[in-house]
C-alpha cells in the first residue's frame, strides 16, 4: 500500500514537472500541516499557567514579617519577585529562600542581576529618592520592567518614659511611613508610564490610622496620612496604575517592629505575667493572644493573613478596585468605618 501511494505521488510530480508548474510546499508549511494538531493537543494537556506567571512583583520590606510572607505568597503564584530591604543581606536571604523553594539552587548573588531567575535581592532606602531610582533601574535591567509593587516597610518608634517622642524620631517615622511610600510611587510611575502597561501599587497603612490611643502618636498619625496617601495616589496614577492599601492590626509574629525588648515592654504595660528568662517565642505568643482577645475573631493575626490581602489586590481578582483600604485586623471594632 505504501508503495502504491509512493508511485501515485511520483506520477503526480512527474506530470506537474512535464507541464512545468510543479511547486513543492515550503518545508515549514508541510511540517505545520503534519504536526500542528498533535502539538495543540499536547499544549492542552499542559498544566494551566499560574495566576501571576511572567509578572514582576517588587516587595519592599521583604527581609522580615509581612514583607517576607508576601514575597513567598506572590512567588507561589508564579511571579518573579524582587526582594527589597534596607540591608542587602536580609533582602538576599528572602530571595534565596524563594529560589530554594523552587528547586533552582541557592545564591542569586553568584549569577548577578541577570533577570533569568525567579527572585533577586536588592537594597534600597525608601526615604532617599536616588536610592529608590537606582533600585528601580536595577530591576529594569534584570527583568525588563515592573508590574506590581507592594510597600510593606514601616517603622514604629515608641514614646519615651515621659510619653513623648523626640522631634527627630517623629520626622523619621513620617519619612518612612509616608514620604517613603510617596517617593516609591512617584519614581515607579515614571517607569509605568514609559512601559505603557497597567500595574498595581499596594501600600501598608494600619488599623491604628483610625484608632486613637496613648503611646504611639507618631506612628498612628503617620498611618492616618498613609491612608489618605492611598486615595490621593489612586487619583494621580489612574488609569494606568491601581493603588490600594492593606491595614493590619498588630502583627507580633515575625515582625521586625517587635524585638524581644519591645515585647517585654508591652507585656509590662498591659500587666501580663511573664518572666525575664522566658523564651522569646513564649513571650511573643502571650502578647499576640492579648491583642487577639481584643478583636471579634479572638485569633492572633499572622503575616500570612496580611500576605493574602496583598495577593488579592495585586492579582486580577480585584482588578476594578482602587483607592481602597482592606483591613486585616481580626475584627477590631474600634477601627470600624465612621
Amino acid at each position: 500500500m505504501t508503495a502504491e501511494f509512493y508511485n501515485c505521488a511520483v506520477e503526480v510530480m512527474r506530470g506537474a514537472e512535464a507541464i512545468d508548474e510543479y511547486i513543492a510546499l515550503p518545508q515549514q508549511e508541510a511540517f505545520d500541516i503534519e504536526y500542528w494538531l498533535l502539538e495543540e493537543a499536547k499544549l492542552k494537556r499542559m498544566p494551566a499557567e499560574k495566576e501571576l506567571a511572567r509578572q514582576v512583583a517588587v516587595v519592599i520590606g521583604a527581609g522580615s514579617g509581612i514583607g517576607k510572607e508576601t514575597a513567598h505568597r506572590l512567588s507561589k503564584e508564579g511571579a518573579h519577585i524582587v526582594c527589597v530591604d534596607l540591608k542587602t543581606e536580609t533582602a538576599q536571604a528572602t530571595a534565596d529562600e524563594l529560589i530554594g523553594k523552587l528547586g533552582q539552587g541557592i545564591g542569586v548573588a553568584g549569577s548577578g542581576i541577570s533577570g533569568c531567575g525567579p527572585a533577586i535581592g536588592l537594597a534600597a532606602n525608601i526615604t532617599d529618592r536616588a536610592s529608590v531610582r537606582a533600585m528601580l533601574d536595577q530591576i529594569i535591567l534584570a527583568y525588563g520592567g515592573i508590574d506590581h509593587i507592594a510597600v510593606t516597610a514601616g517603622v514604629f518608634w515608641p514614646s519615651d518614659t515621659t510619653g513623648h517622642i523626640p522631634d527627630d524620631k517623629w520626622a523619621f517615622t513620617f519619612a518612612v511611613n509616608v514620604t517613603g511610600s510617596y517617593i516609591v510611587a512617584d519614581e515607579a510611575y515614571k517607569t509605568w508610564k514609559e512601559q505603557g502597561l497597567k500595574g498595581s501599587l499596594v501600600l501598608t497603612t494600619s488599623a491604628n490610622a483610625a484608632v486613637a490611643k496613648k503611646g504611639s502618636v507618631a506612628y498612628d498619625t503617620s498611618k492616618a496620612a498613609a491612608n489618605h496617601l492611598v486615595r490621593e495616589l489612586a487619583i494621580e496614577l489612574a488609569p494606568l496604575v491601581r493603588v490600594n492599601g492593606v491595614a493590619p492590626a498588630t502583627v507580633v509574629q515575625g515582625s521586625a517592629m517587635f524585638p524581644r525588648d519591645r515585647v517585654i515592654g508591652s507585656l509590662a504595660k498591659y500587666n501580663i505575667a511573664y518572666s525575664e528568662d522566658e523564651a522569646t517565642e513564649s513571650l511573643v505568643t502571650k502578647l499576640a493572644q492579648f491583642y487577639a482577645d481584643r478583636t471579634l475573631t479572638k485569633t492572633p493575626i499572622t503575616p500570612a493573613d496580611q500576605a493574602e490581602a496583598y495577593f488579592l489586590l495585586i492579582s486580577q481578582r480585584l482588578s476594578k478596585t482602587t483607592g481602597q483600604i482592606i483591613t486585616v485586623d481580626g475584627g477590631l471594632h474600634e477601627a470600624f468605618l465612621r
